[in-house]
């Protein structure tokens, strides 16, 4: 008789999908949604609420690094592009879904990233994955960092090609991976973040292209996060460390985060995505970009460029945050200080607790919990934007300093250490 995971006997109705989703429910931990649900919630619920309550919501939740999202700008390209065009793309751009509009935005984001040229797709996820499963075949190499958001995991597994990680940020053990490995191979693809999204770090994008060189290898960052968050004008991780974007073979990006919108862009030789067009599974056989959306991301890009001011106040916001936090004696891990911050806890309880409490004092910062994190480091992630004050900042970390104080034994009001791999030790026993 078929048994399930705790070795009880199934019955026959317990074949179905449902009760198979209903048994992986119980098993990942049904008291976490028993108790209450940090997720999922509507922020436009929330900020309802709050103001019949005569306050006023303030989010960590989201992209918006430069504070553009409500512009009137973004507004008024929307209402136009949907007069002018309407709203859905009606077919993939290689038969059919091709506008004006999808050239226009294209040609903006590789003149702002620096690039050569660029390919927008449907989704940010889907650019990832499509991309480095369609380059790297059965005699190719992918290496890519172990902190890669899920969508590189999913194109490297996705991929016919060979593939090993490498520690995080660890240009050492990479380059020990290069000289072990790279001549079995026809070609070798580096992956890395610009700005990781679950620990607010970055690469040591020189050194990556001193190996990349040296080796004859490909380098393909991806600057969801980074593009707005680093720069002195918010153009990503090259402007950062002041390389030349066209060194870097792929960039991939996203019109979620800093642009507003939805969707992702690859920025390359113009050569290369010639080819992507007539072969990327993920652009040929999906619907193009929603003229609306484009409309939407081409206005919010042209915000970021026309009033560059809004990098500095990221920066400025992004530091305050960090500092205030660390000063607080909250675990910060590997943070630098630019567009995203975690708090990490000591347990999930803790985590899950600590956004309830914020959420009575009218902040919206919702747990980060395994799959996204390992289960041992649980974390609130806070997206700094440009659009937030310093007293939204300095309440927001008190209340957190708050909660640490009554309900977290052994924490202590000091600066946190640092480990010899640079992520923060807690300030709790």
């Amino acid at each position: 008789m078929t048994k399930d995971e705790r070795g009880s006997p199934l019955k026959k109705s317990d074949h179905s999908l449902a009760a198979f989703a209903d048994r992986r429910i119980r098993l990942a931990g049904s008291a976490i949604l028993e108790t209450s649900n940090p997720w999922f919630v509507p922020l436009d619920g929330l900020q309802q609420a709050a103001r019949q309550r005569g306050s006023s919501l303030v989010s960590f939740a989201n992209y918006d690094y430069l504070g553009v999202s409500g512009h009137p700008n973004i507004r008024d390209a929307t209402h136009h592009a949907i007069d002018d065009i309407g709203v859905g793309a009606l077919g993939s751009r290689l038969v059919g879904g091709e506008r004006l509009i999808h050239a226009e935005l294209e040609e903006a984001l590789a003149k702002f990233v620096g690039a050569d040229a660029c390919l927008t797709l449907v989704s940010g996820y889907l650019t990832n994955l499509s991309t480095i499963s369609h380059l790297m075949g059965r005699r190719d190499l992918i290496l890519y960092d172990e902190l890669s958001h899920n969508s590189i995991v999913s194109g490297v597994m996705g991929a016919k090609a060979a593939s090993l990680q490498f520690r995080h940020n660890d240009i050492d053990h990479l380059r020990s991976l290069l000289l072990e490995g790279r001549t079995k191979y026809r070609n070798c693809l580096i992956v890395v973040e610009g700005l990781y999204s679950m620990d607010g770090d970055f690469p040591d994008l020189p050194g990556l292209l001193a190996l990349k060189e040296e080796f004859g290898c490909w380098l393909l960052v991806d600057e969801a996060h980074s593009i707005g968050g680093l720069g002195l004008n918010g153009r990503g991780v090259s402007e950062h460390f002041g390389v030349d974007p066209r060194r870097i073979d792929i960039i991939i990006g996203t019109l979620s985060k800093t642009f507003a919108s939805c969707g992702g862009f690859i920025c390359a030789q113009r050569s290369v995505l010639d080819w992507m067009r007539f072969t990327l599974p993920g652009f040929v056989y999906s619907v193009g970009l929603p003229p609306v959306i484009a409309a939407a991301a081409h206005a919010a890009l042209e915000l970021v460029i026309a009033e560059p001011e809004r990098a500095a106040t990221l920066h400025r916001n992004a530091e305050r945050f960090l500092h205030r936090a660390q000063d607080a004696g909250l675990a910060t891990g590997a943070a630098m200080g630019y567009g995203l911050v975690p708090i990490l806890f000591p347990d999930l309880e803790s985590t899950l607790k600590c956004s309830e409490f914020l959420m009575t004092h009218d902040i919206y910062a919702p747990p980060i919990v395994h799959v996204g994190v390992p289960k041992s480091m649980p974390r609130i992630r806070f997206f700094i934007s440009a659009s937030h004050t310093a007293e939204d900042i300095d309440r927001t970390v008190d209340a957190v300093e708050t909660f640490f104080a009554s309900s977290i034994p052994g924490f202590k009001v000091a600066p946190a250490a640092t480990t010899t791999v640079g992520r923060q030790e807690s300030a709790f026993s």
